[in-house]
């Protein structure tokens, strides 16, 4: 377990950026572009935060490709999000497209059907009193904000059996 250290701002350039470093990993596990990024924020040069980085990833405590697949079991999982939601995260945090690719293969179709399933079943619950147009436009907001295609969101509303008046 990694434990916050004082940066000691008399020592050398690549001692600092190491303490800055490990302090950000102990919060939460960052990927290579997250830390060089936070690296950058807090002064420390181009050529030192790349070597830091280096150096911490010959190490083992940064693994872009582990970083890839824990985010994205964890926001599949607990956020009930789409592949494609958690791609763009994973881009916006600096992980390569491979790592990006690989993670992503984890979830097949099935999965992520029963994961809109099971979060268009949680909302339904809730809307009883409403006409079944507007249950099955909340639903399809809601799937739509999580990032689930078409083609899904239209299996899911079919399978729950809502009707509009414009299909009965």
């Amino acid at each position: 377990m990694l434990e916050y250290s004082k940066v000691d701002h008399e020592a050398d350039p690549y001692s600092i950026a190491n303490t800055i470093a490990l302090n950000a990993l102990v919060a939460r596990a960052k990927s290579k572009g997250e830390l060089l990024a936070h690296l950058k924020k807090r002064g420390v040069e181009d050529d030192v935060a790349n070597a830091t980085v280096f150096r911490l990833q010959e190490k083992g405590l940064i693994n872009d490709s582990e970083f890839a697949k824990a985010w994205t079991q964890s926001r599949h999982t607990s956020k009930k999000l789409s592949k494609r939601i958690i791609a763009g995260e994973l881009r916006t945090r600096g992980v390569d497209q491979q790592s990006i690719d690989e993670a992503l293969d984890e979830i097949d179709d099935e999965s992520e059907y029963r994961t809109a399933f099971s979060l268009a079943m949680r909302k339904y619950s809730t809307m009883s009193r409403f006409e079944a147009d507007v249950q099955i436009r909340r639903i399809q907001s809601l799937l739509q904000r999580k990032g689930f295609s078409f083609s899904t969101i239209s299996r899911v509303i079919r399978e729950i059996g809502v009707q509009s008046d414009e299909q009965r």
